[in-house]
C-alpha cells in the first residue's frame, strides 16, 4: 500500500508540475501582484514528493519485498536505522531524494523572495520546474522506486555493508542539500539574465542561497571524507577517487561564484563572469550525477551501472546547457552603471586573480576524472589517475594561491596600495624562518616543502592577526580563511609526518622495526544482529615503551554475503593511530595495515570552521556586530 501510494504521489506531482507551468504563464503579463495560488501548488508539489518519500521510507522499514528497490537494498535482519538509510542509500531512492530537495528549494525561494520582482519569481520558477519535471521523468520512466514484484520474494538481497555507517546515513541528504541547492542559483541566474534583473540587489539576494548550497556541499563533502576514511581503511583523508572529485568540482566552481557574488554586490562588475560560473556550477553538479550513475566511473561507490539512465542524464544535461547558453548569450547585456575599471592593485583583482586559481584546480580535477573515461572509449586503454598527477600539477600553483588569499582581503577596492601594511613582510619573515627551522630539522625535499609551509604559515598568521585586531569585523571571512590556513597547514603537515607499516602476520607473531613494534596477540569472535565478527587484537609497543591495544576488525556479512573490514582507530588530539587487518590467502595471516596519521582531527576540525564562516555570513544581517 506504501508503495502504491508513493508511486501516485509521483504521478500526481508531475501533474502538478504542468499546471505550475501554465499557471505561470498564464499570470506572467497580469498584474504585478504575484498570486498567491503559485505558492500553493508549489507546496502542494513538495508535498507529493514527500508523501512518496516516506512511502518508500515505510515499504523499508516494514521490509516490504513486493517493492523490487526494498528487494534489491535491504533484509529483515539489517537494523531499523540503516533500513531508514537504506532508502537513499540506492540509486532510485536517491533519486528520488533529489527530486525532494528540488521541489523544496523552489518553495522555499517563493517564500524568501517576496520583495523581488513577480516577473523574476515566476520566470525563476519556470526553469526550476522545467529541472523538476527531468527528474520526474527521469524517476518514472528509468528509476522508479516502486517497481512492482510477483510473487513476493521471502527476503531481500540486502544492504552494502559499507554503506551501513551512521556518517554516511547522513552523508547524501547534507551533500544533496549542496548539490541540488545549486538548481536554485542556475535557474534564478537564468531569470535574471533573461530580464536584465542583474544588480548589486540582486547579488545580495542570491548571496543567501549561494551560502546556503555552499555550506551544505563542504559539510557533505566533510562528511563523505570521514567516512571513506575509517569505513574504507583508505588510512587518509583524500584519494582523488573518481566519486570525491565529483562533488569537488562544483564546490570549486560555487567558492569562485560565491566570491565573484562579493564584487558584485559591492560594485557592478563581473556580471557575465558571475553567469557562467552559476551555469557552470549546476553543469558540474548535473556531470556528477551522470558520471556516477552511468556506470563509466570506476569507484569502490558508485550508486548505479545503467547506461540507460546515464544517457538519459547526459541529454537531459545537454538541453539544459544548451538552454543556458541561449540565454547567455542572446540575452545577457554587460552592465555599466558602476564599472569603473578598477586598478591591478585592489580586492577586485585579487578576487579576480582567486576565480582563475580556482579554475585552474577545477580543469586539472575535471581532467584527471574525465581523462581515463575518453582514453578508454578511444583506445580501450585503462588507466588511473591518482595523487602523483594532482600533486604535480596543483601544489605549484597553490602557493601563489595562498599568497594572493593572504594579501587580498588587506587590500582596498577600486585601488589600493601597501601604506600602513609593513606587517606583511614582517609576517613573511617569521613564516619563511619558522618553515626553515621546520624542514631543516626533518630528512625531505628542503626547498619544495619549505615554500609550501611557509604560503600556508603566511595565511595562517595573517588570519590570525585579524582575529586579535578586527574583533567581530569581518568575523564570517576572516573565521573561513583561518579554518582554510590551518587546513593546509595539517594537510602538510600530515603527509610530512605520516608513517606506514604493513605487514602479514599469524597470531603470536610480532613485527618489529626502530620505531614500533606489533604484537598480534590473539582473535575473538563475536555474533552481531547481520553480521560476525572476527575482532584482531593488536599490542602497539613505540620506542618509549608505551604501549596501545588496537582492536581492527574482519565483519562477515549474512545478507549479502560479504567480508569487510573495519579499522580501529585511536585517536588524540595530535596524532591518529589507524590499524586494519584482512584476510590473504594463506588463511593463516592476516595483512596488517598499522598508520600513524598526525592532524586528522585538525583536518576534520578546520573544516568545520570554514562551515561555520559560511553560516555566520548567512546569519550575519540578524546578528551583526
Amino acid at each position: 500500500m506504501a508503495s502504491l501510494i508513493g508511486f501516485y504521489s509521483l504521478i500526481f506531482g508531475l501533474c502538478v508540475s504542468f499546471l505550475i507551468i501554465l499557471f505561470s504563464i498564464k499570470n506572467f503579463k497580469n498584474s504585478h501582484i504575484f498570486d498567491k495560488k503559485i505558492i500553493s501548488f508549489t507546496f502542494l508539489q513538495f508535498f507529493l514528493v514527500i508523501v512518496s518519500f516516506l512511502g518508500l521510507i515505510l515499504s523499508f522499514v516494514h521490509s516490504d519485498f513486493s517493492n523490487q528497490t526494498v528487494f534489491n537494498h535491504s533484509h529483515t535482519t539489517k537494523p531499523l536505522f540503516y533500513k531508514i538509510s537504506g532508502t537513499w542509500g540506492n540509486h532510485e531512492g536517491s533519486l528520488l531524494l533529489w527530486l525532494l530537495v528540488l521541489t523544496l528549494f523552489i518553495f522555499l525561494f517563493l517564500l524568501k523572495s517576496k520583495n523581488q520582482s513577480k516577473k523574476y519569481r515566476i520566470l525563476t520558477l519556470l526553469f526550476q520546474q522545467i529541472i523538476i519535471i527531468g527528474f520526474f521523468i527521469f524517476v518514472i520512466k528509468t528509476s522508479n522506486p516502486f517497481n512492482y514484484i510477483f510473487p513476493v520474494p521471502k527476503e531481500g538481497l540486502g544492504l552494502n555493508p559499507i554503506l551501513q555507517d551512521p556518517a554516511l546515513a547522513i552523508h547524501p541528504p547534507i551533500l544533496y542539500l549542496g548539490y541540488v541547492g545549486t538548481s536554485i542559483i542556475f535557474s534564478s541566474t537564468l531569470a535574471a539574465t533573461s530580464l536584465n534583473y542583474i544588480s548589486k540587489e540582486w547579488a545580495k539576494h542570491i548571496k543567501q542561497w549561494i551560502l546556503i548550497s555552499w555550506i551544505f556541499l563542504t559539510l557533505g563533502i566533510l562528511l563523505g571524507s570521514i567516512w571513506a576514511y575509517y569505513e574504507l581503511g583508505w588510512g587518509g583523508f583524500w584519494f582523488w577517487d573518481p566519486v570525491e572529485n565529483v562533488s569537488l568540482m562544483p564546490w570549486l566552481a560555487l567558492t569562485s561564484l560565491l566570491h565573484c557574488i562579493l564584487v558584485l554586490e559591492k560594485r557592478l562588475v563581473l556580471t557575465s563572469w558571475v553567469v557562467v560560473l552559476s551555469i557552470s556550477t549546476f553543469t558540474l553538479s548535473m556531470c556528477g550525477t551522470f558520471l556516477v550513475r552511468s556506470g563509466i566511473l570506476n569507484s569502490v561507490h558508485t550508486f548505479a551501472n545503467d547506461p540507460e539512465r546515464g544517457l538519459f542524464i547526459l541529454i537531459f544535461l545537454f538541453c539544459l546547457v544548451f538552454l543556458s547558453l541561449f540565454i547567455f548569450f542572446f540575452f545577457h547585456k554587460t552592465q555599466n552603471k558602476d564599472s569603473n575599471s578598477f586598478f591591478w592593485f585592489s580586492k577586485e583583482t585579487s578576487i579576480l586573480i582567486n576565480n582563475w586559481f580556482m579554475i585552474y584546480f577545477l580543469s586539472v580535477v575535471l581532467i584527471g576524472t574525465t581523462y581515463p573515461i575518453f582514453l578508454e572509449v578511444i583506445s580501450s586503454d585503462k588507466i588511473s589517475v591518482g595523487p602523483p598527477f594532482y600533486n604535480k600539477l596543483i601544489i605549484p600553483f597553490l602557493v601563489p594561491f595562498l599568497f594572493a588569499m593572504a594579501i587580498g582581503p588587506k587590500l582596498s577596492w577600486i585601488k589600493s596600495d601597501l601604506k600602513n601594511k609593513s606587517y606583511l613582510i614582517l609576517f613573511l619573515i617569521i613564516s619563511l624562518l619558522l618553515s626553515v627551522i621546520i624542514i631543516k630539522s626533518l630528512n625531505i625535499n628542503f626547498l619544495v616543502n619549505t615554500i609550501l609551509v611557509t604560503s600556508a604559515f603566511y595565511l595562517f598568521f595573517i588570519t590570525l592577526r585579524d582575529f586579535f585586531i578586527k574583533g567581530f569585523k569581518n568575523l564570517s571571512q576572516n573565521l573561513t580563511h583561518f579554518g582554510f590556513s590551518l587546513l593546509i597547514l595539517s594537510i602538510l603537515f600530515n603527509n610530512i609526518f605520516s608513517t606506514e607499516i604493513i605487514t602479514n602476520l599469524k597470531i603470536g607473531e610480532t613485527f618489529k622495526t626502530d620505531k614500533y613494534k606489533i604484537i598480534f596477540e590473539n582473535i575473538e569472535q563475536k555474533d552481531e544482529q547481520n553480521f560476525k565478527a572476527i575482532i584482531g587484537k593488536f599490542n602497539i609497543e613505540n620506542s618509549d615503551g608505551k604501549t596501545e591495544i588496537l582492536k581492527p576488525e574482519l565483519r562477515i556479512y549474512n545478507q549479502p554475503t560479504i567480508v569487510t573490514s573495519e579499522a580501529d582507530i585511536k585517536t588524540n588530539f595530535l596524532v591518529d593511530k589507524f590499524i586494519t587487518m584482512n584476510l590473504v590467502q594463506n588463511q593463516d595471516y592476516f595483512n596488517i595495515r598499522y598508520q600513524i596519521k598526525p592532524f586528522m582531527l585538525w583536518i576534520w576540525f578546520s573544516v568545520l570552521l570554514i562551515s561555520f564562516g559560511g553560516l555566520i555570513s548567512l546569519f550575519k544581517k540578524k546578528y551583526e556586530v
